[in-house]
């Protein structure tokens, strides 16, 4: 498996393109682009979550995992493992999580309302967890 180390250049990139990530995918909901916005938020928590364990582990495994990442992650704050553990949480880490590929490579088109549920999740529920 392959991991990356702490440096201060690509922790800023990490952070920056997650927030560019969550910029765009609102950009894209107000345009009526599903997909593609949920491939965004997708990107957002992976890339945020990769972020934050460069910051408090100084390295993250290689891994496209919303939910391996959560739980390494959770091993040093564990108030994130309930993004995992709550059932509720559970289902839209795993909707996001599975955009990562249904986006790209499946014949899967998302609908207005569940890409607005999803995006609210992460704005409200995600990220406060995540940078808190």
């Amino acid at each position: 498996m392959l991991v990356f180390s702490l440096s201060y250049e690509l922790t800023e990139i990490l952070k920056n393109r997650a927030e560019s990530f969550l910029k765009n995918s609102e950009r894209l909901i107000n345009e009526g682009e599903w997909d593609l916005a949920v491939f965004n938020l997708e990107q957002y928590c992976q890339l945020i979550l990769k972020y934050s364990l460069l910051m408090k582990k100084g390295t993250y495994a290689r891994t496209h995992s919303l939910r391996s990442l959560i739980r390494d992650l959770g091993s040093m704050k564990k108030d994130i493992l309930k993004l995992v553990e709550d059932e509720h949480y559970l289902h839209f880490i795993a909707r996001i999580e599975e955009a990562y590929v249904a986006s790209r490579y499946l014949p899967y088109s998302y609908e207005e309302k569940e890409v607005k549920s999803l995006y609210n999740f992460v704005v409200k529920v995600f990220k406060p967890l995540i940078e808190g």
